[in-house]
């Protein structure tokens, strides 16, 4: 009799169904390096970025995406709750950011992405990494 071993994984509904382990972090100053990344411990669920500076802050999914294919939170403001699976954030341009996520249980690992990302673990968030 053949026996399947489920385990956790990007594809497991029942990891993001839980509620997400918190992760914060406050006060970064993303102008020191260019642009600066943000390394997640495990796979995110969601994840909220508040600008508190008074310039907007770029945000990309990869270093590759921030010079066209990155969103800005403007400043004094908050995203919306993105429900991203990512393993990494690159913010620039601002002086004090702050990060909430809900984590999942899945190993940053699990991301396997080097086609689309040097790093292997995001995405470039483009659409000819995509089809090209």
């Amino acid at each position: 009799m053949a026996t399947y071993n489920y385990k956790m994984g990007l594809g497991n509904a029942a990891s993001y169904q839980v509620a997400g382990i918190p992760w914060v972090s406050g006060g970064i100053n993303s102008t020191i390096e260019d642009p600066h990344r943000l390394g997640f411990p495990s796979v995110t669920q969601w994840v909220t970025i508040t600008n508190n500076d008074d310039i907007p802050c770029k945000v990309s999914f990869s270093a590759d995406g921030m010079t066209s294919n990155y969103f800005l939170v403007p400043s004094g403001s908050m995203s919306p709750r993105l429900e991203l699976k990512v393993t990494e954030l690159y913010l620039d341009d601002s002086t004090d950011i702050s990060v909430v996520a809900g984590l999942t249980s899945i190993a940053a690992t699990e991301i396997d992405n080097t086609s689309l990302s040097p790093s292997g673990s995001n995405w470039k968030g483009s659409l000819e990494a995509l089809v090209g």
